[in-house]
C-alpha cells in the first residue's frame, strides 16, 4: 500500500520521480516553479531497489517532506516486458531501433499518471509533471504527447469540478543531450541518478537506456557521473 508522511506541507504540483535523469531534471524543473511532491512508484522492475535508493536520493537533495511511495506489483505479475519479467532478457541496446523493444511496460504510463493524478487532487495540486520524451527515447507508446493530451481529457471528465490537473512533460521535444545541458543549467544532481535497465550494481553500458544516456552525455561535451561496466 502506498505510505505517505503524516504531515502534508502545501504542494502545487505532484512529481513522478523514478529516480533516472530524466525525472531528476523535471523535478529541478517543477522545484523551480514551486512546491512539488514527488512521488516515486515501485514496479517489480529490475533496478527496483537502486531506483527506489535514487528517488531517496533525490528528495533529500531537494529536501521534499511531502513525497509518497507507491507500489503495484501487479504490473510484473502481469509482465509482457523484458523489465518485470525475468523470463525475458534485457536486449542489448540499438539506439536507432524503430520497433518497440521488450523493455517497454505494457501501459505502464497509464498506471503512474493514474496514481499521481489521484494524489494530485487529493493535494488540490494542479500540476503532475513526469518527465517524458518523445524523440531520444525508446519508441514506448506511452511516452507520446498525444497520448498524455488524451489522459488529460480523461482526467477532466474523471475528477471533481474544478480539480483543473494538467499533465506536464517538459522535455517531451528534447534530445537527451538537451536534458542533460538543462540538467546541468539548474543545477540538478544528475551523479544522484541510475537509468540501467538491467543492473543495480554498476551500470551495464550496453542496454537501450545506458546507451541513450552515453550518447546524450557525449553529444553535450559534458562527463557522465555514472560508472559502466562497458
Amino acid at each position: 500500500m502506498p505510505k505517505t508522511e503524516k504531515e502534508k506541507p502545501v504542494a502545487d504540483s505532484v512529481v513522478l520521480v523514478s529516480g533516472g535523469l530524466d525525472s531528476a531534471v523535471t523535478a529541478a524543473i517543477a522545484a523551480r516553479l514551486g512546491h512539488p511532491a514527488f512521488l516515486h512508484v515501485n514496479y517489480g522492475q529490475r533496478t527496483e531497489a537502486r531506483e527506489l535508493a535514487a528517488f531517496d536520493a533525490l528528495t533529500g537533495r531537494y529536501k521534499i517532506k511531502n513525497r509518497l511511495i507507491a507500489d503495484i506489483a501487479y504490473l510484473s505479475d502481469i509482465g509482457g516486458s523484458a523489465l518485470t519479467d525475468r523470463k525475458i532478457d534485457v536486449p542489448k541496446g540499438d539506439v536507432g531501433r524503430k520497433d518497440i523493444p521488450p523493455t517497454y511496460v505494457p501501459f505502464r504510463n497509464a498506471n503512474l499518471l493514474s496514481i499521481a493524478i489521484s494524489w494530485a487532487e487529493a493535494l488540490g495540486a494542479k500540476a503532475v509533471f513526469i518527465g517524458a520524451v518523445e524523440e531520444d527515447s525508446s519508441g514506448y507508446p506511452d511516452c507520446r504527447r498525444e497520448f498524455f493530451d488524451a489522459f488529460e481529457k480523461a482526467v477532466a471528465l474523471g475528477t471533481k469540478p474544478g480539480a483543473g490537473i494538467s499533465i506536464i512533460t517538459p522535455l517531451i521535444h528534447m534530445r537527451k543531450s538537451e536534458i542533460i545541458k538543462k540538467g546541468v543549467e539548474l543545477a540538478a544532481p544528475m551523479e544522484l541518478t541510475w537509468s540501467c535497465y538491467k543492473d543495480s550494481d554498476m551500470a551495464c553500458g550496453n542496454c537501450d537506456s545506458c546507451l541513450l544516456r552515453l550518447r546524450g552525455f557525449k553529444e553535450a561535451g559534458i562527463t557522465d557521473p555514472l560508472e559502466y561496466k562497458k
